[in-house]
């Protein structure tokens, strides 16, 4: 398959007034001006349309809450337990649920999907596309990260239940536990695998789930709001020595240079709706724009079913008209947005290798207020 005849944005540099995209086993085989399009017998003209990669929500629980259901479809938070690493996002995620199929109607062909904020350490978060029927043959990455939370949705979720944790300091302390349990029980499998005569340690599933965090195979995603839980997530980064991201991050304007200086990241959103909760207080859309020109990496998201994924250009749009600038409005619902999840290697540009995921738009797709003329996942044209 070429696409032909698009204005390519490839979102990695180098763009096509009137260029192609040539798709080849579900990768992109090769990208350039129209001088340079190779012969193909299957052909897409785009008539000069934009060209995106395929746009990616970087965080959200879609499938996870499931559309127009009730507790038979909510299986976001295990809040009976506050620990919960072991548990996998993948397990929970019902693909067939419609918000899927919308999310897909509007160009996003990746999402960031997997437990909730209820407990200080949920469990593993998943990439994967949204077209197909079967979970398995959907992901991008698997587990992708571990999710923490900090700040009120753990204080509340156990306040309610008239146990632990009620406080800031419990539930940090809940998370060093278990993190200092894990690391001690990767020193003693080591010393175990040297020492033929010092037996592994008890098998441990929610140890097992957080050596990859500890081993830098995976980062953390750490839901804070407030700019103390930011620094808090940090912190505990550093004692702990792993990678990780800030979610939601809605105070980080406020201590955006601390931030930069940092390095830190932060996957901003959701940017539609009310400050419906204390820390939300200081929410700003041009929160995300003061944090791109400090030298922050961001990501937009939705934060689904909080606003639903389909609305994730709409939320770009947003925080351009409040001071983002549209070319980092862009990466940040495709390049960086992989990046800053680590899955670049895979999705959110067009270039040679990656899989053949494209939006095609109409009109320059920020201030496009409809859907896309024809989506491809894989190199299969599957809307348009």
């Amino acid at each position: 398959m070429v696409i032909y005849n698009a204005r390519v944005r490839t979102m990695c540099g180098m763009d096509f007034e009137n260029g192609y995209i040539q798709m080849e086993n579900g990768k992109i085989s090769s990208v350039g001006d129209m001088s340079d399009c190779p012969a193909s017998e299957e052909r897409f003209d785009a008539c000069r349309a934009v060209a995106l990669p395929g746009l990616i929500d970087a965080h959200c629980h879609i499938g996870m809450w499931e559309d127009g259901m009730g507790f038979e479809g909510d299986d976001g938070n295990e809040d009976t337990d506050p620990c919960t690493p072991h548990l996998r996002g993948m397990d929970g995620i019902n693909p067939l649920d419609r918000s899927f199929s919308e999310a897909l109607d509007y160009g996003i062909t990746t999402v960031v999907t997997g437990p909730g904020s209820a407990n200080p350490i949920a469990g593993q978060m998943c990439a994967m596309k949204t077209y197909g029927c079967r979970i398995d043959k959907m992901l991008i990455k698997e587990p992708l990260a571990i999710k923490f939370a900090l700040g009120e949705n753990p204080k509340n979720s156990y306040h309610e239940k008239e146990q632990g944790p009620a406080t800031r300091m419990a539930i940090a302390a809940i998370i060093r536990e278990q993190l200092a349990k894990a690391r001690q029980y990767a020193k003693q499998r080591a010393e175990a695998a040297e020492d033929e005569e010092l037996d592994e340690p008890d098998f441990d599933a929610k140890c097992e789930a957080l050596l990859p965090l500890l081993d830098h195979r995976i980062k953390a995603h750490i839901h804070a709001h407030r700019a103390d839980d930011i620094f808090t997530a940090i912190r505990i980064a550093k004692e702990f020595d792993f990678e990780y991201v800030i979610v939601h991050g809605t105070e980080g304007h406020l201590v955006a240079e601390e931030l930069a200086e940092e390095g830190a990241s932060v996957l901003t959103g959701p940017l539609i709706g009310s400050r419906s909760k204390p820390e939300l207080v200081n929410a700003s859309v041009a929160g995300v724009g003061i944090l791109d020109r400090a030298g922050v990496r961001v990501a937009i998201t939705t934060d689904h079913p909080e606003v639903p994924s389909r609305f994730l250009l709409m939320s770009a749009q947003l925080a351009v008209q409040e001071g983002l600038a549209p070319d980092a409005a862009l990466r940040a619902i495709t390049s960086q947005a992989a990046a800053i999840v680590g899955i670049e290697d895979r999705v959110g540009a067009l270039k040679a290798g990656l899989d053949a995921d494209v939006a095609l738009f109409s009109t320059d797709p920020i201030q496009e207020r409809g859907k896309p003329i024809a989506v491809f996942v894989g190199g299969k044209q599957v809307r348009g």
